[in-house]
């Protein structure tokens, strides 16, 4: 294909810009669509997003609420329940979780709760781990490597 043998699809239609101020014939003649004087007839307008003529804007009169602290960890969260799945002796990262389908983004570490039991003996490298689950995981057999998330 060549681009002088590019094509509309078939039923396609180009569609026109409107031509202002064009004569009464073309339904946009005299003042093009923008009614009798007045500021919006004018070039120029639009004015600031937000403005109401003076008035205080709405994003002034509502009252500021809460804060977003930029510091805040988000980790991936993951139950004991779903690492039951695993072979016994495998070591369980956030890479190795992402690899697998268990979790789908890293975010800030990987954190373990409690829900469930384990079958079998895993080598954890996380960020977080709760106390039920750090019990459930050292009964089981398991070492627990708590890295900085």
């Amino acid at each position: 294909m060549k681009l002088n043998e590019i094509r509309r699809p078939v039923g396609k239609q180009v569609k026109r810009n409107k031509r202002l101020g064009r004569g009464d014939g073309s339904g946009t003649g005299g003042t093009s669509g923008k009614g009798h004087k007045g500021q919006k007839a004018r070039s120029g307008t639009g004015g600031k997003v937000g403005f109401e003529g003076g008035q205080m804007p709405l994003q002034r009169r509502l009252p500021k609420r809460g804060f977003r602290n930029i510091f805040r960890k988000t980790y991936a969260i993951v139950n004991l329940d779903q690492l039951a799945t695993l072979k016994a002796g495998t070591e369980v990262s956030v890479e190795s979780l992402v690899e697998k389908g268990v979790i789908r983004k890293k975010l800030n570490g990987l954190k373990v709760l409690g829900r469930g039991d384990l079958k079998g003996a895993l080598k954890l490298k996380v960020s977080a781990i709760s106390e039920s689950a750090r019990k459930k995981v050292e009964t089981a057999g398991g070492t627990i490597e708590v890295i900085g998330g």
